[in-house]
């Protein structure tokens, strides 16, 4: 019998190479390359795509807008960009255990009240699902449930029942027949996924897809399977804490960046309908080294406190550590402190945290991070119900952010009366109960803060 010809596939863009070598040719990645038998394709495997399109015109195409379908979880509806698409293919990731699996449950029970849904599990079997549903309290009656892994059999289930949502728990665990690799390898996950997404398209079902994650966060598997799906959600949340965040990095159909926050509680997922409270720390008196700022996620403007704490170094190499900001700009971010405040820390430990366990990354956190900085170097509390927000250049100017007036507005609905701002997002007209400080320079603001 002759040996099966064998190829080595690259597990983050799914390249193939006829022989192994360190560094994948495709993506430039290093020590991506398996084994996997080279699969003979069968000639009538997308047979199905070759009569579903015609030539025309654009101008001459129907465009219609198509209702979303609301999944019943406000949080997780916001994420999505409003709700379900139709046709619409949607791969959700996150670490083991952090609740994939009960968002998506508890969505299905929601929309089993007026639509047709299906539940595919390959990973628990039905007795765990309904055990699952029970421990939350759903009513789970309208979903229909099917436990199976093979490809082919979940395909004739969705082209039989049609529903109008389906689950797919997880895209990893699902095999084809036609090929011959194992469940979970790079073609296997390829395959399976473009089959799923074909009959998506093709039978207009939603399909929601959980995917693994690797050790480093990043979705298990090619990366050309983002690619193929129209939303990417990630699942976010500390194992030690009961907050989640889901997190939309891909949307077609709506806008990414989007945050949701859920806390896990005995009854499953629940919408936090405050999130900025999350992020703020409650201290019994004015504390050194914190400072409030405004960030936004989306269309939402949130409320997180930076913290930071300055300590003489102990070491030739002081230490400079952020937690949930960009240490490469908190270094920057000192050298322009220096240079155009006057403030020294290169015999200090800078150590910077954004409390609740966010990821800040847009620059409007700048000056809220530098004015910290300064109030724990000079052990010097900022200004009680202040609020800070502002990009910094390497000039020393403090630069204009995106919706000012929405941060502005979301400040003083939770009773802060002061702000430090750019002199560019100063609003035209007051808002009542707050004195905005508009700052041209970094100067002028730690000028401020100094009193």
């Amino acid at each position: 019998m002759a040996k099966p010809k064998s190829i080595y596939t690259c597990t983050e863009c799914g390249g193939q190479v006829p022989k192994w070598q360190g560094q994948c040719p495709h993506c430039m990645a290093w020590n991506t390359l398996v084994e996997t038998v080279a699969e003979a394709a069968p000639g009538n495997r997308y047979n199905a795509l070759a009569n579903t399109s015609q030539l025309q015109r654009l101008s001459e195409v129907e465009a219609q807008e198509t209702p979303r379908r609301a999944t019943g979880i406000a949080e997780f509806d916001r994420v999505l960009g409003g709700g379900l698409v139709p046709g619409g293919v949607v791969l959700i990731g996150g670490d083991p255990g952090i609740g994939k699996s009960t968002l998506l449950l508890q969505a299905l029970c929601h929309l089993g009240a007026s639509q047709k849904v299906l539940y595919v599990s390959g990973e628990e079997s039905a007795q765990q699902i309904a055990l699952r549903a029970r421990r939350l309290s759903l009513d789970a009656g309208p979903v229909q449930m099917l436990a199976e892994i093979q490809l082919e059999k979940i395909s004739s289930t969705l082209m039989s029942l049609k529903p109008d949502v389906a689950v797919v728990d997880s895209i990893q665990t699902v095999y084809s027949e036609a090929l011959q690799s194992a469940p979970g390898s790079v073609a296997q996950v390829r395959e399976c996924a473009a089959q799923l997404t074909r009959l998506a398209k093709q039978l207009g079902i939603t399909v929601i897809m959980v995917g693994h994650v690797t050790k480093e966060g990043a979705l298990a598997g090619p990366r050309v399977l983002e690619h193929i799906v129209d939303t990417v959600l990630y699942f976010e949340g500390d194992s030690n804490s009961s907050f989640r965040l889901v997190r939309a990095f891909k949307n077609r159909f709506g806008a990414v960046n989007e945050l949701g926050v859920f806390a896990m509680t005995e009854k499953g997922l629940r919408e936090v309908s405050n999130p900025s409270a999350l992020f703020l720390s409650h201290h019994g008196q004015e504390v050194a080294g914190s400072c409030v700022m405004v960030t936004q996620e989306g269309t939402r403007p949130l409320l997180v406190e930076v913290q930071a704490l300055v300590d003489e170094a102990h070491a030739p190499n002081p230490r400079r550590l952020s937690v949930g900001l960009e240490q490469n700009r908190l270094a920057m971010l000192l050298a322009v402190l220096h240079r155009h405040a006057g403030v020294a820390c290169f015999d200090q430990d800078v150590f910077v945290n954004a409390v609740g366990g966010v990821r800040i990354t847009e620059p409007a956190a700048d000056l809220a991070v530098l004015l910290a900085i300064v109030s724990s170097l000079r052990n010097r509390p900022l200004p009680a119900k202040l609020i800070v927000f502002g990009e910094v250049g390497l000039a020393g100017e403090v630069r204009p952010v995106q919706r000012g007036q929405e941060r502005l507005k979301e400040a003083a609905k939770l009773g802060f009366t002061h702000a430090v701002i750019p002199k560019a997002n100063k609003p035209k007209q007051a808002i009542g109960g707050m004195e905005v400080v508009a700052v041209e320079r970094l100067e002028e603001a730690v000028a401020y803060c100094r009193g």
